[in-house]
């Protein structure tokens, strides 16, 4: 092995995630490691979540019997999702089922369509109506600065290489 680079290769894609996080399971301290890479990496992609929060927040409800109360509990199922190893490494914003909201699970998906929106009673009684929501609420959140939180994500990546690298002894 050269002396001159780390021990691991770190690109930043997914192999390179991948080896990163490897690199950390060698460490003594691997998983306060571990922990705060996915906390940097969440921290990283936190604007996000809030624009797409305020996407929903901003929906109109035009007086269909859709309130507050189906915005808000969207909005509380979105978060950033990090998870480190397995079948899926990576860093996402995700908007989570909402099961317990009036029945509707898909709430977030069907909002966020470009066709079609959801079916619903009306005031829970016949007959049936198409109701649509403001669509790629979720989408245009990331729209224009999705690759300023891909840097943010990889920066944090980084950071913790930069680290590691940093405590390997200078042979």
């Amino acid at each position: 092995m050269a002396s001159n680079g780390p021990p691991f290769d770190l690109r930043c894609t997914h192999e390179g995630l991948d080896a990163l996080v490897r690199a950390i399971r060698r460490e003594a301290d691997g998983k306060a490691l571990r922990k705060e890479l996915a906390k940097n990496m969440r921290d990283a992609l936190r604007p996000g979540a809030a624009m797409a929060k305020s996407g929903i927040m901003a929906m109109p409800s035009a007086g269909t019997g859709m309130g507050a109360g189906l915005r808000a509990g969207i909005a509380k199922k979105i978060r950033p999702e990090v998870k480190l190893g397995g079948r899926w490494s990576g860093a996402r914003v995700k908007a989570f089922k909402t099961p317990g909201l009036r029945g509707f699970a898909n709430a977030p998906k069907r909002t966020n369509r470009r066709d079609g929106g959801w079916r619903t009673l009306t005031y829970g009684h016949e007959p049936w109506r198409t109701q649509v929501g403001k669509r790629q609420w979720f989408d245009e959140a990331f729209e224009n600065d999705a690759d300023t939180y891909r840097a943010a994500v990889h920066e944090a990546m980084e950071d913790m290489a930069r680290r590691l690298i940093s405590s390997i002894p200078n042979g």
